[in-house]
C-alpha cells in the first residue's frame, strides 16, 4: 500500500525536464537508500516515488536511529513510504556507539545485497555511517543535500556532512550556496545543483494537511494565535541552563504548542526544568500536522534544521534556537533570526517575528527528485 500512496502523492506532477513522449531512462539500477531520522523519511518519500517511476529497484535501510513510533513509523505511514527492507534498530546512545552500530550493519547489507549505488540523505549519524560503509567497500554513493555548512565544527551534524561529502562520489547540492561550499573544499567536480527535495515533499504535504484549528482541537489546545516550538538538539537539551533559558524565553509569549521530542522529555525529567504556563506540551506530531501548524503559526521557534527551511517555504517567520544555521538564505532574506538560548532575545523575536520583504524560491521548484535521479543515473 505504501508504494501506491507515495506514487499518488509525488508521481502525478509533470516533469519540467521531460520532453514529448514517454521519457527514456537508463537500465534498472539497484539503489540502497539509508535513512534513520525524521528529516530523512521526508526526503525519502519523493525520492522513492521517482526511483520507481523510472524503473529502478530500491532497498530501504532504516538504521533505527529514530525508533520511537511518533518519530519513525508514523512518518512512513503518512508519507506512504514502503516498509523498510532492513531495520538495524540502532536506537539511542553516544554518537560513537550509534555510528559504529550503523556502520557495521550497513556494511553487512551492502556486502549482501550488492547495490549499484548507496544513497544517503542529510547530516545524521546514519548519513555518516552510510557514506563511510560505501566508500570502504568501493561502492558508488550519492549524498542528497550535500554542501550545507554552518561552519561550526562543534556541531556533530557539521562533521557528519563534511565527511559524507568527502566520501561520496556524487554530491547533490540543494542550491548554489551549497555548490560553492563544495567547490571551496575541492569537491566541485562531483557536485550537481538539483534544488531541495524537501520542497517536493512539502508541496505535496501542504495540499493534504488539515486546517490548524482541527489539529489544535485534537490536541486540546484552545483556538487562537499560537507559535510552534520544537527543541531537540543535544546542545540545548543536555545543557540545563540553555534549556531553562529557552523555556523562560517563551514565558508570557502567548500560546506555544510544544511537541516534545523524547530526548527533550527525558532531559526535562532529569533536571527538573518545568514549562511556563503558556507552553502546552503535546506528543510528537506526524509530518502533515507539523506542516499544518507551521503554516498557520505566528512564528516557528525551533532548533531544527529542516523546520527552519519548512517555515521559510510556508512564509512563516522563524526564530532559531541556535547560534548558527546552514540555511543562511533564510537569515539573509529576513525570514529567520538566530537567538541561541538567550531568554531576552527569544522574547524579543517572538514579540516581533522576522518577516522578509521578498520571498524568492531559493530552494527550487518542487522537482528536485527528478534531477537527483537523473544525476544518479549518470553514475551508471
Amino acid at each position: 500500500m505504501g508504494g501506491e500512496l507515495v506514487d499518488a502523492l509525488f508521481g502525478a506532477r509533470g516533469s519540467p525536464m521531460a520532453g514529448t513522449g514517454a521519457p527514456a531512462y537508463p537500465p534498472e539500477m539497484h539503489l540502497l537508500t539509508v535513512v534513520g531520522a525524521r528529516p530523512q523519511f521526508i526526503k525519502l518519500a519523493p525520492f522513492s516515488a521517482e526511483a520507481r517511476r523510472r524503473g529502478h529497484r530500491e532497498t530501504i535501510l532504516h538504521t533505527g536511529q529514530h525508533y520511537d513510533e511518533g518519530m519513525s513509523a508514523r512518518f512512513f505511514d503518512e508519507l506512504g513510504i514502503p516498509e523498510p527492507d532492513v531495520n538495524l534498530q540502532v536506537g539511542s546512545g553516544s554518537h560513537g556507539a550509534m555510528t559504529a552500530r550503523a556502520l557495521e550493519g550497513i556494511e553487512a547489507e551492502i556486502a549482501r545485497r550488492k547495490p549499484d549505488v548507496v544513497v544517503v540523505f542529510g547530516d545524521t549519524n546514519s548519513t555518516l555511517a552510510g557514506a563511510l560503509a560505501a566508500a570502504k567497500l568501493g561502492v558508488r554513493s550519492a549524498h542528497v543535500e550535500a554542501g550545507l555548512r554552518s561552519f561550526d565544527r562543534s556541531m556533530p551534524e557539521e562533521i557528519n556532512r563534511i565527511v559524507a561529502d568527502h566520501c561520496c562520489d556524487l554530491l547533490l547540492a540543494p542550491n548554489e550556496a551549497a555548490r560553492r561550499n563544495l567547490e571551496g573544499e575541492g569537491l566541485g567536480a562531483k557536485a550537481v545543483v538539483t534544488g531541495d527535495i524537501m520542497v517536493d515533499a512539502l508541496f505535496a504535504a501542504r495540499d493534504r494537511a488539515r486546517p490548524a484549528g482541527e489539529v489544535l482541537a485534537g490536541l486540546g489546545v484552545a483556538p487562537g494565535p499560537f507559535c510552534l516550538l520544537t527543541v531537540h538538539r543535544a546542545a540545548n537539551t543536555d545543557d540545563p541552563s540553555r534549556l531553562a533559558g529557552i523555556l523562560a524565553g517563551l514565558s508570557g509569549a502567548g500560546t506555544a504548542v510544544f511537541p516534545v521530542h523524547p530526548r527533550t522529555r527525558a532531559a526535562m525529567a532529569a533536571t527538573g526544568v518545568s514549562l511556563p504556563a503558556n507552553v502546552q506540551a503535546v506528543e510528537p506530531l506526524g509530518y502533515l500536522d507539523t506542516v499544518s501548524l507551521a503554516r498557520e503559526a505566528t512564528a516557528v521557534v525551533t532548533d531544527s534544521g529542516g523546520l527552519q527551511k519548512e517555515a521559510y517555504l510556508l512564509e512563516t517567520p522563524c526564530v532559531t534556537l541556535r547560534d548558527n544555521t546552514e540555511w543562511t538564505e533564510t537569515l539573509e532574506l529576513g525570514w529567520n533570526v538566530l537567538v541561541g538560548a538567550s531568554t531576552g532575545a527569544i522574547r524579543a523575536a517572538i514579540a516581533r517575528p522576522p518577516r522578509g520583504e521578498t520571498h524568492p524560491p531559493v530552494y527550487g521548484d518542487g522537482h528536485a527528485a527528478e534531477r537527483i535521479l537523473a544525476a544518479i543515473e549518470g553514475l551508471a
